[in-house]
């Protein structure tokens, strides 16, 4: 009996490995590198909607899961120092300071490839290239957006106008674009260096490109400026444009001419965000194009957000903005008239916060959450959330749902 078990386990992966490998692209800035800490796994065990996800993300021992099928090549780095950091697909491979260490972070790539080859039943390589705090309008600028052209703000400030300003310029635009399509083509030209078991008669297929990325352009009022009185449409108009440009020089720089494509909106503070509409219309609209019909879809990372660890942070907010007016006295704060050493400010501070956070909630947002607000808060319940929901849209472009 265990000899014919192993013979047909040999069997299976003969015939996996027959099939051509699935080959996913995802690229971004800092919520697609991922802030989300393995600390904080746990908490989706608290809500029955993510039990079964959380259950796929662990081996039956309790371990988090080492992938046997799926294996992830990441490019990251800072400020020029970039590497790649390769193997089986298991968490680690979110956000790190060095490149080539693990932070125990995850990104959206972790459920991604594990629900992805759940829903494919196919082997799966993932290549990641994501770098934070990156813009679209400079960074990523594809090609076909031609040179980035100094705005209002870069004139008045004088930011490109030696020679030296103007060479850099022309060097860092499009830098992140560049670096990513290398990188693909690096990894594609030997994937048995990533994929061990890989076997050229086996070939592959460029599967999906997920694109998770924007903070750095909706904050930016420099590149997208307010529209002034009477003037109608979306200021985050340009951003549509070079998304657009994005993916279709992306598919043309990877002869992939019907690559689907999923956009990762963002959706940082949940859907009853008011700010951020505007921008999360300008994600979606190159979804809306004719000419992608069938093979761009989008995912609204804001319904993944979550609204519990969102109103402890609000409160957050609220004692981190009080120390501001202790520490600048402010008119209309407690220190006002300056009296107030650093100790009495200390004090009067964490009286504040008790006041003002139940203990409750600080313990709630201690299993939830490892980061800032506008990385989802570190949530690892709504990062996974976010990447199994990438994986069930580019399943649908696939089969044509």
């Amino acid at each position: 009996m265990k000899i014919f078990y192993v013979a047909l386990t040999c069997l299976f992966a003969l015939i996996l490995e027959a099939k051509p490998l699935k080959v996913f692209i995802l690229a971004g800035q800092s919520n697609m590198q991922g802030h989300a800490k393995t600390s904080v796994l746990d908490y989706m065990k608290e809500d029955p909607k993510t039990i079964k996800l959380y259950k796929a993300m662990h081996e039956r021992s309790g371990k988090i899961k080492v992938c046997d099928d799926v294996y992830i090549s990441y490019l990251t780095g800072n400020q020029g120092a970039d590497a790649e950091s390769h193997g089986k697909l298991t968490a680690g491979f979110g956000a790190r300071r060095n490149p080539t260490k693990s932070d125990e972070k995850i990104g959206p790539e972790f459920t991604f490839g594990i629900i992805a080859n759940e829903l494919f039943d196919e082997p799966i390589l993932i290549i990641k290239t994501a770098w934070g705090g990156k813009s679209l309008f400079k960074d990523f600028r594809p090609p076909s957006a031609g040179p980035y052209v100094p705005n209002e703000m870069d004139i008045k400030r004088k930011r490109y106008v030696t020679s030296e300003q103007k060479a850099q310029l022309k060097k860092d635009a499009g830098h992140y674009y560049r670096l990513m399509i290398d990188h693909i083509n690096t990894v594609l030209k030997d994937i048995r260096r990533v994929y061990p078991r890989y076997k050229s008669t086996q070939g592959y297929e460029l599967a999906g490109f997920v694109w998770f990325q924007g903070w750095n352009d909706m904050v930016s009022r420099d590149v997208y400026p307010y529209l002034k009185n009477g003037q109608k449409g979306n200021r985050f108009a340009s951003y549509s444009e070079n998304l657009s440009l994005l993916i279709k020089d992306l598919r043309k720089d990877l002869k992939a001419p019907k690559l689907p494509v999923c956009i990762g909106v963002m959706g940082v503070g949940g859907m009853n965000n008011p700010k951020q509409k505007d921008f999360r219309d300008a994600m979606i609209a190159p979804s809306l194009k004719p000419e992608f019909k069938g093979n761009v879809t989008y995912v609204e990372t804001a319904l993944y957000w979550d609204e519990k660890l969102g109103a402890i942070d609000r409160k957050r907010d609220d004692v981190r903005q009080m120390g501001y007016y202790l520490r600048t006295k402010h008119k209309n704060h407690a220190n006002k008239d300056g009296n107030m050493n650093a100790k009495e400010q200390k004090k009067y501070l964490e009286k504040f916060r008790a006041e003002h956070i139940s203990k409750e909630e600080e313990e709630l947002f201690a299993r939830g959450a490892s980061n800032a607000g506008y990385h989802y808060l570190g949530c690892a319940k709504t990062i996974a959330q976010i990447g199994e929901a990438f994986a069930h849209q580019l399943y649908k472009i696939q089969k044509g749902k």
